[in-house]
């Protein structure tokens, strides 16, 4: 194990009442400071911009008002940037700020881009320390949160350990706030449906995180091969201890059998368009058979969306059973479902390839 991503929520590093705990920062920077003199290269992934912001501009709870939300995260970012950097700092090291939108993910471009910038920093020895760039991006701020990043960066950065540091000791049978008899559940081997449920609740007054969306987190990181680990942020000392081989907190078994990047790229780093209907046949040629999707196996589609989208195939039962980039429009697939290879030319007056979606441009689900 090699390369770690550690992942920080707001409640364990600032309130809205006291702002940032400068005290827990300067305890993660000598944590992760004593690590990566051990070897390790560290990303990480820090929340805690907007409650840094809230007590700069004198409110209490994070506000449902975007502008507002876009406004604290403005002003926290430099102050949480100052706090990692004065911190690291006394340890000897340096630190990289790097803001990333949902943008950055899906267009291949700069994903490559930001794949390589991040590898560079750590070729340095540079700890780059990311945040969702919400003061511009207004559906990171509405709709997500940074587990779900810190899930898109450890496949983005092939990291072999996705760290996420928790206000609690990491995954129970219940909540341990308000039941006392909740068990810490050491290891998960598969997060099926029950450990999912387990998991439900909202985040704190501060972030936009909770349980379930660590959770979530975990599962996509471990279906792209990396190890997760939930574990306490609030207590000195364990990151090492864990990196020592202890069992601490909830670990996560990654699976085997795992994608390469582009498909990484393909399964969790870009947003589905739309839909395709497929018959029996047509599921059958590209579960069982490995094959590509062609014209004739479309029975339907749903949304709108253009060459090189990504869509998801559906069975008629609207089971999702892969996902892929789409070689022609949805206006196009509605002219040419059901049809053979050789009919698209007569119909559209073109083609670009015999498959709507290529093998190699198809993630299956397993």
């Amino acid at each position: 194990m090699k390369r770690l991503v550690i992942k920080i929520g707001s409640n364990i590093l600032a309130s809205a009442e006291k702002g940032l705990n400068i005290r827990r920062i300067h305890c993660i920077a000598k944590d992760v400071s004593e690590a990566v003199d051990e070897g390790y290269e560290i990303v990480m992934v820090s929340s805690g911009a907007v409650a840094a912001g809230l007590t700069k501009l004198g409110l209490k709870q994070r506000p449902h008002d975007i502008k507002l939300k876009q406004a604290a995260a403005a002003i926290g970012q430099s102050t949480l940037m100052w706090a990692y950097e004065k911190s690291f700092l006394e340890f000897g090291k340096k630190v990289a700020q790097v803001l990333l939108t949902r943008d950055d993910i899906t267009n291949r471009l700069r994903y490559i881009n930001a794949k390589n910038t991040l590898t560079t920093l750590l070729g340095y020895g540079v700890i780059p320390i990311i945040n969702e760039n919400d003061p511009v991006a207004v559906d990171e701020i509405k709709f997500g949160d940074n587990d779900l990043l810190a899930s898109l960066v450890a496949g983005l950065v092939e990291a072999d350990l996705l760290v996420i540091l928790s206000d609690v000791d990491g995954l129970y049978t219940a909540d341990p706030k308000k039941n006392p008899d909740a068990r810490l559940i050491s290891e998960v081997d598969e997060i099926t449906e029950g450990i999912e449920k387990i998991a439900g609740g909202a985040g704190s007054c501060v972030g936009t995180g909770g349980m379930y969306s660590k959770l979530l987190s975990a599962k996509k990181a471990t279906a792209q091969g990396i190890a997760v680990n939930i574990i306490s942020g609030r207590k000195e000392g364990l990151l090492q201890n864990l990196l020592r081989g202890e069992r601490l907190g909830t670990s996560f078994k990654p699976k085997e059998e795992h994608l390469c990047s582009r498909k990484r790229w393909i399964a969790f780093g870009l947003r589905s368009k739309g839909s395709i209907f497929l018959d029996s046949g047509a599921v059958r040629a590209i579960i069982e058979k490995g094959k590509s999707l062609l014209p004739s196996g479309i029975i339907g589609l749903d949304g709108s969306f253009d060459v090189g989208d990504a869509v998801n195939c559906l069975d008629q039962s609207r089971i999702r059973i892969a996902k892929g980039l789409t070689n022609y429009s949805s206006s196009d697939i509605e002219r040419i479902k059901g049809k053979k290879t050789s009919e698209i030319e007569h119909i559209l007056g073109y083609k670009y390839s015999d498959e709507v979606i290529h093998r190699d441009n198809m993630v299956v689900e397993t």
